[in-house]
């Protein structure tokens, strides 16, 4: 396998379309033609990251932070960035960082993972994301229209959070008249037709319009194929910031602190004063989370569960919620095992190992 196949199956999971706009997520150092001997999991691509890489024969890490943030505009070894990358291209070993667009994933995210060590279900994205749908308007003849809709849903348009196949149809006549050098499907040339049409409508990511777009044309019969497209204002309840979802059992907020404390093997949790009630809706952020305070009081989240907290950043719980602070790695630590998850379903002919070196730059006395 190469690493462009790879990163086809990272990428399937968690597009890179929907990474935050600051972020730098994708194939950092290395070429995609490369065929992979081993692939090394962990959060952070450092130095010792890659020497472990190398020890293993492992020509690949697959990082969860990038470990190129801002640009380069030399390579000197002055800082442990440029040291990790100068060690990386002298070695051979790619680095593939998949961050933001990861945390943002309902399916298979970040957040998702968390929930699932804390138990929680009736899961929904805190913050969905905005104006990433969009909506293909096409007109086909009726004993065409199935064909055309199957190439659509293969491409990956009708999906619809658990229903897949979905679309709209309603009936009508087309017209119109071929001329020229026309080689119309239906009718003759100059003469004006007439034909009983279905519009079918099928909203798909944004990211997918060309895929959508190639499928349409390949199965539609017409010469010249009409459609328009149209960016959708919906949330896509899918893909977005943060997680709320609730316990199977209520819990007293003591019981829960310790039991995040243990299930998520923090050395200490930093929290708002108590509001002595019993809690079931968690909301959760990996990594830095205050900015979803508001969405987490406005979901009715009896505790925000995240990370990297400032001192007047608590004041903000204000009295609506019980603020977790579980430390920036100990919130992510597990996506290294929902990566390891995501690649063994492929079934590679490569071993995929979860690195040894503990990368959280925090210690606890």
């Amino acid at each position: 396998m190469k690493i462009k196949e790879l990163t086809r199956i990272l990428e399937k999971v968690a597009p890179p379309q929907y990474q935050e706009g600051y972020d730098n997520a994708g194939l950092i150092v290395g070429s995609p033609m490369t065929d992979i001997t081993g692939v090394l999991v962990c959060l952070d691509a450092t130095e010792a990251v890659i020497l472990e890489a190398i020890e293993r024969g492992c020509n690949i890490v697959v990082a969860h932070h990038p470990i190129v943030f801002k640009s380069l505009k030399k390579l000197n070894g002055k800082n442990y960035v440029e040291r990790t990358v100068i060690l990386a291209i002298k070695n051979d070993v790619a680095i593939y960082a998949i961050h933001t667009n990861l945390d943002n994933m309902l399916h298979n995210g970040v957040n998702t993972k968390i929930a699932e060590k804390l138990g929680l279900t009736n899961l929904k994205i805190l913050a969905p994301k905005r104006q990433i749908l969009m909506k293909l308007t096409n007109f086909v003849p009726i004993a065409d229209t199935q064909k055309v809709l199957d190439a659509l849903y293969k491409a990956g348009a009708g999906e619809i959070g658990n229903y897949r196949n979905c679309s709209f149809r309603t009936e009508g006549i087309g017209t119109f008249k071929p001329t020229g050098a026309a080689n119309p499907y239906i009718g003759t040339l100059e003469k004006d037709e007439e034909v009983v049409e279905n519009r079918i409508e099928v909203i798909f990511p944004s990211h997918l319009e060309r895929s959508i777009l190639t499928a349409l044309r390949a199965a539609h019969p017409y010469e010249e194929v009409a459609y328009y497209m149209q960016t959708l204002e919906n949330d896509n309840q899918e893909v977005g910031a943060g997680i709320v979802g609730e316990l199977a059992e209520p819990m007293t907020e003591r019981a829960f602190l310790q039991f995040l404390k243990t299930t998520m093997k923090a050395g200490v949790v930093r929290f708002t004063h108590p509001l002595s009630k019993n809690v079931k809706k968690i909301a959760v952020c990996g990594g830095a989370g205050s900015f979803l305070l508001p969405q987490a009081i406005g979901a009715g989240a009896d505790v925000f569960v995240t990370a990297d907290y400032k001192y007047h950043e608590f004041f903000d719980a204000d009295g609506r919620i019980l603020i977790a602070d579980i430390g920036h790695f100990e919130s992510e630590q597990f996506t290294i095992d929902l990566l390891i998850e995501i690649l063994t379903k492929e079934k590679p002919d490569f071993e995929i190992f979860s690195t040894k070196t503990l990368t959280n730059p925090i210690f606890y006395l």
